[in-house]
C-alpha cells in the first residue's frame, strides 16, 4: 500500500471531463490495486484498494467475468488513462458520478471480452492530512518557485539593461524607434507583484463576493462575484491553467555586420507555457 500512495503523490492532477460534471482527479494503478483522488475544488474524495478488494467487488459486478485481478486493473488503467493523459483520445468506457452523503461514486461502463464490464470506485472524504500532501504542500511549493523565478528574471532584465546601455554608449542606435523601452525598474515591479500577488487577488474578490451576498440576501450569487462562480470557471476551463514564466535562454551569437554602426539585435518573445501539463 505504501508503493500506492508514494506513485499516487508522484501523479499530477488532470481534468476528468464527465457529461454532467467536470472533476479534478489523480490516479495511480499497479496489479497489485489502486489509488484515487477526485476534487470539484470543494471537497476532496479518496479510495486505495488492494487486489483483494478488487477482486471481490469486480465479482459482484461483473458475474459473467472470471479474470484475475491484475486484468481488471489492468482495464482499469486502459479506461482512464485516455481522460486523463490525452483528452483528444476517447475513451471506450462511460462514466457517471453519483453523490452519496458525503461520499462519491464514479461508476464505470465498458466492455471487457466482449462481455459488458461494470465498476464503482467509492470514494471517501480525504483526510486533511491527504488533501495537504497533495494539494496545499504542492500548490505553496509552486507558489515559492515562481516568486524565485520572478526574482531571477528580474535580474536578467535589469542586466539586460545594462547591456543595453553599454550598446548606447558605445555608438549603437535602433533601427527602428518602436523598439525602444524603458529601463526595467526592479524594486517597483517586485514591491508591486508581492502586493498584486495571485493568491490575495483571488481571496479578495472571494471575500467581496461574500460581502455581496450577505448585503442583497440574494441566495443566488452571481457567479462573477461568489467563490463558487470562480470555481465554475476553473472547472469549465481546464484547457487554460495559469500561465509560469518562460525561462530565460542564452542569447543566440551575432551575425557580422558593419563595423561602423554597430545595431541592436530584436529579441524575440517566447510563448508562454502552462503550469499544469
Amino acid at each position: 500500500m505504501e508503493k500506492l500512495e508514494q506513485g499516487l503523490l508522484m501523479q499530477p492532477w488532470a481534468w476528468l471531463q464527465l457529461d454532467e460534471n467536470s472533476l479534478l482527479a489523480k490516479v495511480y494503478i499497479t496489479k497489485q490495486g489502486y489509488a484515487l483522488l477526485v476534487s470539484d475544488l470543494q471537497q476532496v474524495w479518496h479510495e486505495q484498494v488492494d487486489a483483494r478488494v478488487v477482486s471481490q467487488r469486480a465479482k459482484e459486478l461483473n458475474k459473467r467475468l472470471t479474470a484475475p485481478p491484475a486484468a481488471f486493473l489492468c482495464h482499469l488503467d486502459d479506461l482512464l488513462r485516455p481522460l486523463l493523459k490525452d483528452t483528444a483520445c476517447p475513451s471506450k468506457a462511460t462514466f457517471v458520478c453519483d453523490h452519496v452523503a458525503e461520499a462519491l461514486i464514479l461508476r464505470v461502463r465498458s466492455e471487457l471480452s466482449g462481455l459488458p464490464f461494470y465498476w464503482n470506485f467509492h470514494c471517501t472524504l480525504a483526510s486533511p492530512s491527504v488533501v495537504s500532501q497533495h494539494l496545499i504542500r504542492p500548490l505553496m511549493g509552486m507558489s515559492l518557485a515562481l516568486q524565485c523565478q520572478v526574482r531571477e528574471l528580474a535580474t536578467v532584465l535589469h542586466m539586460k539593461d545594462l547591456e543595453i546601455q553599454d550598446y548606447q554608449e558605445s555608438g549603437a542606435v535602433l533601427s527602428r524607434d518602436r523598439l525602444k523601452t524603458e529601463p526595467f525598474e526592479e524594486n517597483s515591479f517586485l514591491e508591486q507583484f508581492m502586493v498584486e500577488s495571485l493568491y490575495m487577488a483571488v481571496t479578495r474578490q472571494e471575500i467581496q463576493g461574500r460581502q455581496k451576498h450577505q448585503g442583497t440576501g440574494d441566495p443566488q450569487p452571481s457567479s462573477s462575484a461568489s467563490p463558487q462562480g470562480t470555481e465554475n470557471q476553473l472547472l469549465n476551463q481546464p484547457e487554460e491553467p495559469a500561465p509560469s514564466l518562460p525561462v530565460p535562454e542564452k542569447e543566440p551569437p551575432g551575425t557580422s555586420g558593419p563595423v561602423h554602426r554597430p545595431q541592436l539585435s530584436k529579441v524575440k518573445r517566447k510563448k508562454l507555457r502552462g503550469l499544469f501539463s
